[in-house]
Order: C-alpha cells, then sequence, then structure tokens
C-alpha cells in the first residue's frame, strides 16, 4: 500500500483548497472529505462486546480488519502519497498511530466565528435548496443555526472537540495545524512547512489554477459550492453575515493564536 497520511480539522477551513493543490502533484492522491472514516468508528462498533460473536475478536484481529479496511479501500493506488480526508480523523489519533506509526496529520484550523460565517454565508446564497448540514429542514435563524452546527454533535462542535483532544493529546508530536489564513495569505510557505512535515521533496504548485469540483455531491447534499474550488489561491476579506453579538460569541475559540494555550510540541503554521 501506498504511504498514507490524513487531513482533518474544522469545516470550511482549506481542506478541500488544501486537497486541490496537493492534487496537482502527480505523486500524491487527495480529495474531499471521504467514508473512510465512518467506515472506520462503524467496524470498531460491530467489533465490540455489543456483538455477541466478539469473543472471537482480539485486538490483533481488529488491528487486521481495520488496516484491512485502508488496504481494500485503496487497493488500486494511483499515486505513491495519499491524503485522506475526514474531519473525525482527529478523534481517531491513538487509533491511526496504532495503525499507522508513521502517518501524519494535518488539520486544518480557522477562527470559529469565520467557520460558522462561511457556513451561514453558504445556506443564505443557497436559500431555495435545504440543506443536509441542517437534515433539510427550512427556516430558523442565523441564531438556531449557528447554535445547531456548534453543538456537540453538530458540524462544527464536533471536529472542534476532536480538534482540541487531538492537540492536547499524546500523539500531537504528528499532528501540524494548518491555519486558513496562512493557506490563503501564504500559500507557498503553507505547501512548504506541509512537505517538511510529512517528509516528501517539495512540488512546485500552480497556485494560480487550481481547480476540485464535485458538483453532484454538493448538488445532492443541498450545498451546491461545498466543496468547489477554482481559479487563483488568495485571501479575500469580506464584512460578516453574523450579527456582532454572534460573532464575538466564538472569537475566544481559536486556542492555537495563544501563545499560553498552545501546548508544548504542538506544530502551527
Amino acid at each position: 500500500m501506498a504511504t498514507i497520511h490524513f487531513i482533518s480539522g474544522l469545516p470550511r477551513s482549506g481542506s478541500t483548497l488544501l486537497a486541490a493543490l496537493l492534487r496537482q502533484n502527480p505523486r500524491f492522491e487527495a480529495g474531499m472529505s471521504g467514508p473512510l472514516a465512518g467506515l472506520f468508528g462503524a467496524l470498531l462498533g460491530e467489533m465490540s462486546a455489543r456483538n455477541e460473536f466478539s469473543v472471537f475478536i482480539d485486538d490483533a484481529k481488529r488491528e487486521r480488519i481495520l488496516r484491512g479496511l485502508f488496504d481494500n479501500f485503496y487497493a488500486e493506488p494511483t499515486a505513491e502519497v495519499i491524503f485522506d480526508t475526514n474531519r473525525f480523523w482527529c478523534g481517531w489519533m491513538p487509533a491511526v498511530s496504532r495503525l499507522f506509526p508513521d502517518a501524519k496529520v494535518i488539520a486544518c484550523v480557522r477562527d470559529l466565528p469565520w467557520v460558522v460565517d462561511s457556513i451561514e454565508r453558504l445556506i443564505q446564497h443557497n436559500v431555495f435548496s435545504p440543506s443536509s448540514i441542517f437534515n433539510y429542514s427550512a427556516g430558523g435563524t442565523v441564531y438556531s443555526r449557528a447554535q445547531q452546527v456548534v453543538a456537540p454533535e453538530g458540524m462544527v462542535g464536533g471536529p472542534y472537540d476532536a480538534l482540541k483532544q487531538a492537540c492536547y493529546g499524546a500523539q500531537r508530536d504528528r499532528l501540524m495545524l494548518l491555519q486558513y489564513e496562512t493557506l490563503t495569505t501564504h500559500p507557498a510557505k503553507a505547501m512548504e512547512a506541509i512537505y517538511g512535515f510529512v517528509g516528501e521533496p517539495v512540488f512546485d504548485h500552480d497556485f494560480d489554477h487550481v481547480d476540485y469540483d464535485v458538483t453532484e455531491f454538493d448538488e445532492r447534499a443541498g450545498t451546491p459550492g461545498l466543496h468547489t474550488v477554482r481559479g487563483r489561491v488568495k485571501a479575500e476579506p469580506r464584512e460578516t453575515l453574523l450579527p456582532p453579538d454572534l460573532f464575538k460569541r466564538f472569537v475566544r475559540d481559536a486556542f492555537w493564536r495563544d501563545p499560553e494555550r498552545i501546548p508544548d510540541g504542538l506544530r502551527v503554521v
């Protein structure tokens, strides 16, 4: 099997843009969030004590079965290095380190108010297309939607908790936080740091022509444009759609920006 690394972190924080850039390297395979993390959790659950036949499955078998999931999913690799993307890989850091001792995890992060703003902007843009983010339910307000996405089981809250667990956990030496602001403002610096982190020779990326489009998937989820990347990598300043009190509610959540809150050994780019 090819070398494997993982892209994780927060939604609306640059993971699709990062994958689009990595795909420019012919040695790499990367894409939007895939099904492996969900299958991984489902398999673990089915091999647990809730299954009466779990007495026939020890940890060695569990490891082989879980590794087989990756081996079979990527049985026909088109690249030497694979980056599998899912927001919840940060929550599986102990297991990932056991299965793939050399694997690294790149967690894409962004200031929380702008993550929530980005989701709200997408919802308001697709006003006639209820989104899977809210179980295809129409209506609500910016406040109710923000509360839902930042809840522990929400689109933002769950990955944020998993991110914190990974950042303060025992496996943080294999974790790097990639800030959205760095990726969009200084893409060459960001990519150089990633290549150094995963131990691969630097590739000359084209930051003026970046494309990634999965229109059919996004439209089916009721979120057209969710994973579309086109054109030049650049920062695009804008006014927020969030009311001031709602915006301020999340300002302090970017712990990776506070030197006193960054644990020893954690890489932040």
